[in-house]
């Protein structure tokens, strides 16, 4: 029907032409060209699916054929949801097949540390009366979820080249451009993804064996040298230092605590990089990530410090005379804490602190046990080994004292408030040090 005006003074009316008209323009976003996409169009097509405000970060629109045919228009946000880690909430993109809707937050497509990967996969190859169940054991369902895993990784893989600064170049002036800010503002987009989903993405660690090593690239620290989370693995190992065979890390409930423990004290005296970890996530993931590269993954808080071709042979001498002459006391340190500590030893690790808390080698670190009784699970009831500085003031005091056995108490209690942790008993503590005040 069109409007036609009146004649003679008579008022118009609509009449019909006998021509079919489209009321209804709209069609799939995903099956149209990439060429006749505008970005605009892509960033108001994810609002409408993800309920987001602010425009993505980056996508990828592909259309895969092959043994297995689809097409996938796959979004990474710029901002976490507030459930990100409600591991109730089912999470996934939407599925359709052959453009019409099967479900939504289609789990079997998307590893659960992409869960925050919004988007939509078209399959041609799946039944319209496709159920939960039967994706589970799909083989085309197999198929499309690595290729999206692969998919994914690799956006964030070109999110993080173009983060890298760029060489600088003779005869810059202090004039910016337009590209130059657009530039800025793409090498900007890795550091606010990993703000917001880095530890989601840790858990890809432990969960997805295959892409382990493609997503220990992407992981980003901070380090005893910076305090901003921008530090790669590739780029710790092209600074380590001659002769040092490990990468070594620490993990610490926040970042002061990891800056300022007493483990770092004798890597940076000598100047040795350490990683800081502070993700509730990361001493659970490094248990599935032993190296980078070919070389070895090291906490700095585990087994007794070896620095190999770093120390030098007259510190070695030194420490073993100090460890030797000190047997006595440490016989005595270990019976007055035999109920706290697993052993007692002089350190290598110290350099101003008196004493220090540290596992052995594989054994489960303090940090993780607090972290497991916090969350109700059971974790086993660990005894660290106290390693103490004999050259310290206090624990030369030790010597010939009248209160031992409260000096000696009070010697763990520090070190355990050092790396974070709560003395069993404050009431005692605090007695003791208010008798040694007086």
């Amino acid at each position: 029907e069109e409007w036609k005006e009146g004649e003679n003074d008579q008022p118009g009316d609509m009449v019909k032409t006998g021509e079919w008209e489209t009321v209804n323009k709209a069609n799939a976003l995903w099956s149209r060209n990439k060429k006749d996409i505008t970005p605009e169009q892509y960033s108001e097509f994810y609002k409408a699916i993800s309920h987001d405000f602010e425009a993505p970060l980056a996508w990828s629109h592909n259309r895969v054929e092959g043994s297995t045919e689809y097409t996938q228009l796959l979004y990474i946000p710029a901002k976490a949801p507030f459930d990100l880690w409600n591991r109730d909430k089912s999470a996934g993109v939407k599925l359709y097949v052959k453009r019409v809707f099967i479900m939504d937050d289609a789990e079997a497509l998307m590893p659960s540390y992409l869960r925050f990967v919004k988007g939509v996969i078209d399959s041609a190859d799946l039944p319209l009366n496709v159920s939960r169940e039967l994706l589970q054991e799909s083989r085309d369902v197999k198929a499309i979820r690595e290729g999206s895993t692969k998919r994914v990784l690799g956006m964030l893989e070109d999110l993080a080249k173009k983060a890298a600064p760029a060489p600088a170049e003779e005869g810059v002036t202090d004039v910016v451009d337009k590209k130059d800010e657009a530039t800025e503002v793409e090498s900007g987009k890795y550091a606010t993804f990993y703000a917001e989903f880095g530890a989601v993405l840790k858990e890809g660690l432990g969960e997805d064996h295959a892409n382990r090593e493609r997503i220990a690239k992407l992981l980003r620290f901070a380090s005893s040298t910076t305090d901003s989370v921008t530090v790669a693995f590739a780029d710790y190992k092209a600074r380590m230092k001659e002769g040092q065979d490990a990468i070594y890390y620490i993990t610490a409930d926040t970042l002061a605590a990891a800056k300022n423990s007493p483990q770092l004290e004798v890597f940076k005296k000598k100047g040795i990089e350490v990683l800081l970890m502070t993700d509730r996530v990361d001493e659970w993931a490094l248990n599935y990530l032993h190296d980078f590269d070919g070389t070895p993954l090291q906490s700095v808080a585990k087994g007794a410090v070896d620095l190999g071709k770093l120390q030098d042979e007259e510190e070695k001498k030194a420490a073993e005379a100090a460890a030797e002459s000190f047997k006595p006391m440490l016989e005595k340190l270990k019976e007055a804490l035999k109920d706290k500590a697993e052993d007692v030893r002089v350190t290598t690790r110290l350099v101003d602190s008196p004493a220090c808390l540290v596992v052995q080698d594989g054994g489960m670190s303090t940090q993780l046990a607090r972290m497991l009784k916090q969350a109700g699970q059971p974790a086993p009831d660990l005894k660290p080994v106290l390693e103490v500085n004999a050259e310290h003031a206090l624990v030369k005091k030790l010597e010939g004292s009248a209160h031992f056995d409260d000096l000696a108490n009070i010697l763990f209690d520090q070190a355990l408030l050092a790396e974070g942790g709560m003395p069993a008993d404050p009431a005692a503590y605090v007695r003791r040090v208010n008798a040694l005040l007086v």
